[in-house]
């Protein structure tokens, strides 16, 4: 080819999407230049920029040292985070090379040579053009293109794994560079995929999975499986292990090369197939762990076949990446530092994992639990270690579950994450030792590490961006879970809190009349409707404490999902800081069998399609959790008040009998009296006895009279997030869950119609249901409410009173305010205004408070004391600071919504926890308690 052609030929330079690219020139040959044309600023590391951060003077080579070192440390960094770095420098010397092919091969990614070989003429005169080195000695250009010549022949015995040479400037300025996606990298293949676990062999075993799967095979002339086709478009993907110790390692040979060719199927290689894959090459290998049956079956086989045999084996890589980072697929399990790389070390791991270098009794290796300590977003699956089950362990299942020993053959459905496999049709190899060992990791892994949540945190949410824990929040979060909460496999969820409303506007003459209010429903309405909301749910709050509830379907669920252990345990109950309501677990089961018992009879397991059910709710009453509290600050006052104050008004009324002049006083005093008075009966309110059996006919069992759940919500299901769900929906099937209740016979229900009430010092009265006489009817505005049951046949659960209220219609906020007012003369704590829909954001995208609670006037004497009603008492509370709280709200419902997602998402203990332990953590944030 003439010069002029060679001249107008692209070089077209491959170059993988993730390397180290280490440019190589004499100084002046065009490397930044060349640079800058094919590569972000930000992916090239120059030695002369570092060398001006060091010393505020590129071309000072005194600094060389501290620059080639920050330049090495800058590359490590980005290696480390997956990022294509160039490095730009002479680089013509075998010992700078040296350091930068030890750096890619400590963050398994290849090392790219590309040389700038310029003539030592142009290098001269570009130096000169430039102010900085036109003073640079020729000598020095010749230097380095004596070294470039020298090394030229020795690049890939470095161990640069593609070198490409630029010969002259019209060359450099052609070349094009392509980068090449590494061939682990699927991320853009999506599925879904049916990941199938260690075949051995067993050919029927794996034409029956992929039958079950819904594949159709298609067969040859001699009727062999050929292909498998699925009709919904679903790609078969298999983790290594095709062939050894099973019957038919040919037939599984060509079965999987044919789906595979049609691309139906991915695979990667397992250490069998590298095993076999040496033999058919000539290499000597022992004939050993099956491979001796599967040279026998393949010697029945022509030529040709065992020829694409060896050609599919070659073409098999380590591990995959799929849909879009989220899933890996490999033989033996991979940490996520290896994935996507590239090297020797990362196809060892993925073909053989890592061992600990001792034996077992059988005299098989021990290997190393790296599933325990993985921590990594993607899901990894994987096989070669035979266990009786498939079971995740910290996003990571083994889907190795010994057909070839008698076992299953197994395969996951993904993104489901479903498990479905077959059994073995006979024990076709004798195993070394039983099918009792667990995947690396154990069956449950390590619920938590103190490194995932000790320290600053930062937590990235769906619905609110990156959110912080700070280190003080955190090491008070962690005393509560480590000491006081509930198994934390049973703690997938914690209810954020809520957000007061809005100050009420004083009005003076409420105020002077005792009349004025905090705390006022106009001021929810108006701020939903201010925020583009118009339609609101107000629903009743209940006198009891936030509750959550799992319920499983029986105790096989909790060991299978949850990897509870413990017998007799089929859910949790427990507190919005993660402790257990009751102390002994008899009581907790007892609850729970019966919502089990209502969830049943409502159809919601099949409806719902689910194995278990998480669930808001309140329980009553208040007394349950604050008895301590009862005793210690709200009984305190009211047996003071009602010590003092009868002898001081006698005393008062006394001296105006005399004509001493003290109505002004006595006034007061009457005032103050009848305040604590109210205090006194507004406590008094969430405090009844529980325990006792309930008097005839309620016929409540032992233990449960009194105790009633008022469940609002329906957070999670398997597989499904509930949150979104609008609130009209959620109480609709609440609904069908108190109707359940009335209908199961009374046996674990309770009864408050002639519950006896107690204050904590022990004094109490009788009293009717201050909520309704008859909670099973509810409010007729509502509707959908089931209606005639007795008073005194009421159940555990309770209903949830509500009311639709458009914000923009007057008579509509009118008709919330007085329901209301209702409510709240009754005897109710007041209610929660909450957007009808759910996950509501403002115009700016910001989320719009998912509930503001409305307290009643009465109610909030047991927060604010006793005589907060007094005009100048309420002016001083009017100036009130919500902003904190109110930020404290939506950012813990950000992350209640994340750990929901991530529960439904079969994410690892640890990821769903992270965003449960930042809940706790903000709980610590200072803010005042009586908002």
């Amino acid at each position: 080819m003439s010069e002029p052609d060679r001249m107008s030929v692209s070089h077209v330079l491959a170059v993988p999407d993730l390397s180290l690219v280490v440019l190589i020139g004499a100084t002046g040959s065009g490397k930044s230049t060349f640079a800058a044309r094919h590569f972000k600023p930000t992916e090239v590391i120059s030695s002369d920029f570092c060398r001006g951060l060091v010393s505020d003077d590129e071309n000072d080579q005194s600094a060389s040292g501290d620059a080639f070192e920050l330049l090495h440390f800058i590359v490590g960094k980005r290696l480390a985070a997956g990022r294509l770095t160039v490095v730009d420098a002479t680089n013509v010397q075998t010992q700078s090379r040296a350091r930068l092919v030890q750096l890619a091969r400590e963050h398994d990614v290849l090392p790219v040579a590309i040389v700038l070989d310029v003539p030592e003429r142009v290098c001269a005169e570009r130096n000169a053009a430039r102010a900085d080195r036109a003073g640079l000695p020729l000598r020095v250009i010749q230097r380095h293109q004596r070294e470039l010549r020298c090394s030229l022949g020795k690049l890939e015995r470095e161990g640069f794994r593609k070198v490409h040479v630029l010969r002259g400037e019209r060359e450099a300025e052609a070349a094009e560079i392509v980068r090449e996606r590494r061939f682990n990298d699927l991320r853009h293949l999506t599925g879904p995929f049916d990941i199938v676990g260690d075949i051995h062999g067993c050919r029927s075993e794996l034409e029956t999975l992929l039958g079950r799967l819904g594949y159709e095979l298609a067969r040859d002339g001699q009727g062999r499986a050929v292909d498998a086709v699925h009709p919904e478009g679903r790609t078969a993907v298999f983790v290594g292990d095709l062939v050894d110790r099973g019957p038919d390692s040919p037939g599984v040979l060509r079965l999987v090369t044919g789906m595979v060719a049609a691309g139906h199927a991915l695979c990667v290689s397992g250490n069998h197939e590298n095993k076999l894959g040496r033999y058919l090459n000539g290499r000597a290998v022992q004939h050993t762990h099956g491979l001796a049956e599967t040279i026998e079956q393949l010697e029945k086989e022509d030529e040709a076949f065992r020829a694409g045999a060896a050609e599919f084996i070659r073409g098999l890589v380590s591990h995959y990446v799929l849909d879009g980072g989220g899933l890996v697929v490999c033989h033996a399990g991979l940490p996520e530092k290896y994935h996507g790389r590239t090297s020797g070390r990362v196809r060892s791991f993925a073909l053989y994992g890592d061992t600990t270098g001792e034996t077992d009794e059988f005299g098989l290796p021990v290997r190393y639990p790296w599933a325990e300590e993985y921590r990594g977003r993607a899901a990894v699956v994987y096989g070669h270690t035979p266990t009786p089950r498939a079971g995740w362990v910290n996003n990571t299942i083994c889907l190795d579950t010994g057909c070839v020993f008698g076992g299953k053959l197994t395969a996951l459905r993904w993104p489901e994450r479903k498990v479905v496999d077959v059994p073995a049709e006979r024990v076709w190899y004798e195993p070394a030792k039983p099918l009792a060992a667990e995947a690396p990791g154990g069956a449950d892994g390590r619920p938590l590490d103190l490194g995932d949540v000790a320290g600053r945190r930062v937590v990235e949410t769906r619905h609110m961006g990156r959110l912080a824990v700070r280190e003080e929040n955190a090491a008070a979060a962690l005393e509560v879970m480590s000491r006081f909460a509930i198994d934390p496999r049973l703690l997938p969820y914690l209810p954020p809190t809520m957000a007061p409303c809005a100050t009420a506007k004083p009005s003076e003459e409420a105020d002077a009349r005792g009349e004025g209010f905090l705390e006022h429903p106009r001021e929810a309405f108006a701020e939903y409707r201010a925020a583009g909301v118009r339609e609101v749910v107000c629903e009743e709050k209940h006198m009891g404490s936030r509750a959550v509830v799992l319920v499983c379907r029986d105790e096989a669920v909790a060991r299978e999902r949850f990897g509870v252990s413990a017998a007799g345990v089929s859910g949790a109950l427990y507190t919005r800081t993660g402790r257990p309501f009751f102390d002994d677990r008899e009581t907790t089961e007892r609850i729970l069998r019966r919502v089990r018992d209502c969830v049943e009879r409502a159809g919601l397991w099949s409806e719902l399609d689910t194995e278990w059910l998480l669930v808001d709710a309140e329980l009553m009453p208040w007394s349950l959790k604050a008895t301590g509290l009862l005793r210690t600050q709200y009984a305190a006052v009211g047996a003071a008040s009602r010590a003092v104050f009868p002898g001081a008004l006698g005393a008062l009324e006394a001296a105006a009998d005399r004509g001493v002049e003290v109505a002004a006083l006595l006034d007061r005093q009457r005032g103050r009296a009848a305040d604590a008075a109210a205090f006194t009966d507004a406590y008094r309110r969430y405090c009844w006895r529980v325990g006792e059996p309930a008097p005839p006919p309620a016929e409540a069992v032992p233990g449960l009279a009194g105790i009633r759940l008022a469940p609002f919500q329906i957070l999670a299901v398997e597989g499904r997030s509930l949150a979104g769900l609008a609130h009209t929906e959620q109480l609709a099937l609440i609904d069908r869950l108190i109707a359940a209740d009335q209908s199961l016979p009374s046996g674990e229900g309770a009864t408050v119609a002639d519950a006896t009430r107690a204050d904590a010092t022990g004094e109490g009265a009788t009293v009717a249901d201050p909520a309704t006489d008859d909670p099973t009817v509810m409010d007729p505005t509502v509707g959908n409410a089931p209606a005639g049951s007795a008073a005194d046949r009421i159940r555990l659960l309770a209903p949830t009173r509500r009311l639709v209220v458009d914000t923009e219609d007057e008579a509509s906020v009118a008709a919330g305010v007085e329901w209301w007012l209702d409510l709240t003369a009754e005897g109710g704590e007041g209610m929660v205004v909450k957007p009808v829909r759910a996950l509501v954001r403002q115009a700016d995208g910001r989320l719009v408070q998912p509930g503001i609670k409305c307290r009643g006037r009465e109610y909030l004497r047991i927060v604010y004391g006793p005589e907060y009603t007094r005009p100048e008492n309420l002016r001083r509370l009017r100036v009130r600071h919500l902003g904190h709280k109110r930020s404290l709200a939506l950012r813990e419902y950000a992350l209640g919504l994340e750990a929901l997602e991530r529960l439904a998402d079969g994410e690892p203990l640890w990821r769903v926890h992270e965003a449960v332990f930042a809940v706790l953590a903000l709980e610590s944030e200072p803010v005042d308690p009586r908002l």
